[in-house]
């Protein structure tokens, strides 16, 4: 891990000195971040025109990079968390004015769309949303703490009224392994942790629930032969795979929120060869933790049907279940709270997706997710945030950051 110092060259053109408001009236907070909306929609640009995919670790540095910078200018200590196949996490510490524990920021920096993407999926802004890859999900959440802590430092003398710890990982979209020590780390020093994944639907709702995560790779092996001269000889992976498919969909338990999903399928060489190979990639989501257990266990423990064939099976749960704790009830109710101030009634959700988020709840830390941006079509052409939240979210989390 290294600590630098913010490099003068990535502080952002032209800043504008930002006048002192209320930092008690509702109405005040919610007026400053609708004051610079256009502020924040050129946040998103920047962040968004940086394309920054798992797997190209040089283009995910540039993006920490940018932000190590703009961090800085806040006043920010930054240290950078290396890794070697990924691109580098970033963690951003703030002081406070009181000794409480702080809040951890959490967030990710990479994205799922390859390089040029920005060619054919270009940003750019209509009446109503800002568009391009990344914008939902989830670099618009990024965008909200940088002015979130912008307007708290402007409110309380160029402090923060408590301290706080932004982390932004670069390995969520692909499990997180390089990244998670680090986040689960940071939230056993922390009293809650704010998530800034995209919100769920166009209502904007948080995340209370998440389900946990698990892959498997079911291997089979069996024994090639001729399909015409020696048929009899060979002992088809294909048929045993396709056995194996129909036994483990019983495992799905929709009462429960258990879910076991064959995603792929392969295996055989040619059509008059009895197929000695085959795997499937299985995806399973648990809403309970204590089912992770009893799903492992069954999943590892299938037997070839023909016995002749062997089976092999890797992987394993990599998220734990976000449940609703009482810690992350709490922490809506205070969310709940502040919104109904800003003038808006914000809802809830349990959705089927994970986050880093899923680690930290895990830990018994209260976690509260989906504090980003509010839009539609992560991951997906027409990925987008409404600008007309823009504003309240920045002003939802910036509240919320001094009352948890």
């Amino acid at each position: 891990m290294k600590k630098i110092r913010k490099d003068p060259k990535l502080t952002p053109q032209n800043p504008q000195h930002i006048s002192s408001t209320s930092k008690s009236d509702p109405k005040d907070v919610l007026n400053y971040f609708e004051e610079r909306r256009d502020d924040i929609v050129q946040s998103i640009k920047q962040l968004v025109e940086i394309e920054s995919p798992s797997d190209v670790k040089q283009s995910v540095d540039r993006l920490g990079s940018v932000l190590a910078g703009r961090f800085g200018d806040l006043g920010g200590n930054v240290e950078i968390h290396k890794a070697e196949k990924f691109g580098n996490h970033l963690q951003v510490n703030f002081a406070g004015r009181n000794g409480r524990k702080p809040v951890l920021l959490l967030g990710h920096m990479d994205t799922v769309y390859p390089i040029g993407t920005i060619s054919t999926m270009p940003y750019r802004v209509d009446k109503e949303r800002v568009w391009g890859p990344g914008t939902l999900d989830m670099k618009s959440g990024i965008a909200f703490i940088l002015h979130a802590i912008e307007g708290l430092r402007d409110w309380y003398a160029h402090e923060l009224p408590r301290p706080v710890t932004v982390l932004l990982v670069s390995d969520e979209e692909v499990g997180s392994d390089s990244s998670r020590h680090i986040t689960e780390a940071l939230a056993k020093k922390s009293a809650a942790v704010l998530v800034m994944e995209p919100s769920f639907g166009l209502k904007g709702a948080v995340k209370t629930a998440r389900k946990g995560v698990g892959e498997y790779i079911l291997k089979i092996k069996g024994v090639a032969a001729h399909s015409g001269l020696d048929f009899e000889k060979g002992q088809s992976a294909v048929l045993e795979l396709a056995k194996q498919i129909e036994e483990i969909s019983r495992f799905t338990d929709l009462q429960r929120g258990l879910t076991v999903n064959v995603g792929t399928v392969q295996g055989g060489t040619r059509g008059n060869v009895v197929p000695a190979e085959a795997k499937a990639t299985v995806d399973v989501r648990i809403a309970r933790m204590e089912d992770g257990a009893g799903i492992h266990r069954k999943i590892r423990s299938l037997t070839p049907f023909n016995r002749k064939c062997k089976i092999e099976v890797i992987g394993g749960l990599n998220r734990p279940p976000m449940e609703r704790t009482a810690g992350v009830a709490m922490l809506y109710e205070k969310a709940g709270a502040i919104a109904k101030e800003l003038g808006w009634k914000l809802q809830e959700a349990a959705v089927g997706g994970g986050s880093d988020g899923n680690f930290t709840s895990a830990l018994g830390i209260p976690t509260l997710d989906g504090l980003g941006g509010v839009g539609e079509g992560a991951h997906a052409n027409h990925e987008s945030v409404l600008i007309s939240e823009l504003p309240k979210r920045a002003a939802l989390l910036a509240r919320l950051i001094g009352a948890v």
